[in-house]
């Protein structure tokens, strides 16, 4: 079985060589103003969190949304009630940074950055382009780097959101002082996404973090399951994109335990 996160990790090295010769990491520090915590400050003041990504494919499934732009699906988010918007900058996902800086354009919602970072360069990026917040992913990236990463975006006025996949992964990030972590619920071996990873992570991470599960939330009762076991929030992109009703699906998953007892 193919290793797509590794083929992913390698094609981003090529992205971010030709990147730093286009325009050099002292020019983008320079162009990276500092930010205000966006993601931390809103999170903070909500019992329950949707991050909504704007998600157009995916390397395991292939296109997933043909009906909506990334300005399109941003607009109803937050329109809908979604908290803060995930918004993909790599190509394997139809992402880029022309397509983040149209979105950070139109909205006041918290951005996060969705990429695969394994450089300096694309955190001080993250933030010349406007992100409240940046995904650092364990499983690619050694014990020094998620650290070091970790302080470069809080020096930056950013947030990180540090992802897991399992136990080993949640230990490397146990190991920082992080205040966000996301659950991912996608296995990296088979992509088969299953929100029990999170129910079984979750009584590990302990106090003092903020949680958020990733990837296999299909509908309200997922939501409200994760929130009744003591989830902060949920990212989800697939389980949008492809609803129906992206509009009624984000204000289910906005607002789970409402819907669930309205029955909507």
């Amino acid at each position: 079985m193919k290793d797509i996160l590794a083929e992913i990790v390698e094609k981003k090295k090529e992205i971010v060589k030709a990147a730093k010769k286009a325009l050099p990491l002292d020019e983008v520090k320079r162009r990276a103003r500092p930010g205000r915590f966006g993601l931390s400050h809103r999170v903070r003041g909500e019992e329950w969190s949707l991050i909504a990504e704007c998600k157009l494919q995916s390397p395991a499934k292939g296109r997933l949304c043909r009906a909506y732009s990334v300005t399109e699906l941003a607009a109803i988010y937050e329109e809908n009630g979604a908290s803060a918007l995930s918004v993909h900058t790599d190509p394997h996902f139809l992402g880029s940074n022309e397509d983040f800086t149209k979105v950070r354009e139109m909205t006041n919602l918290p951005l996060l950055r969705k990429d695969f970072i394994i450089d300096e360069y694309q955190i001080c990026e993250a933030r010349m382009l406007g992100a409240d917040a940046v995904l650092l992913i364990a499983r690619i990236l050694t014990p020094r780097q998620l650290r070091d990463f970790l302080y470069l975006a809080w020096g930056l006025g950013m947030d990180a959101l540090v992802e897991v996949h399992d136990e080993e992964d949640l230990r490397a990030a146990l190991d920082t002082p992080a205040e966000f972590i996301g659950v991912n619920n996608r296995n990296l071996k088979t992509f088969v996404t299953d929100i029990e990873n999170t129910l079984a992570l979750l009584p590990k991470i302990g106090e003092g973090r903020t949680v958020i599960s990733e990837s296999g939330v299909r509908d309200k009762e997922d939501a409200a399951r994760l929130m009744a076991a003591g989830c902060d929030g949920i990212l989800v992109g697939e389980g949008l994109v492809t609803a129906p009703d992206v509009a009624q699906m984000t204000r289910s998953l906005a607002a789970p335990m409402m819907t669930a007892r309205c029955g909507a």
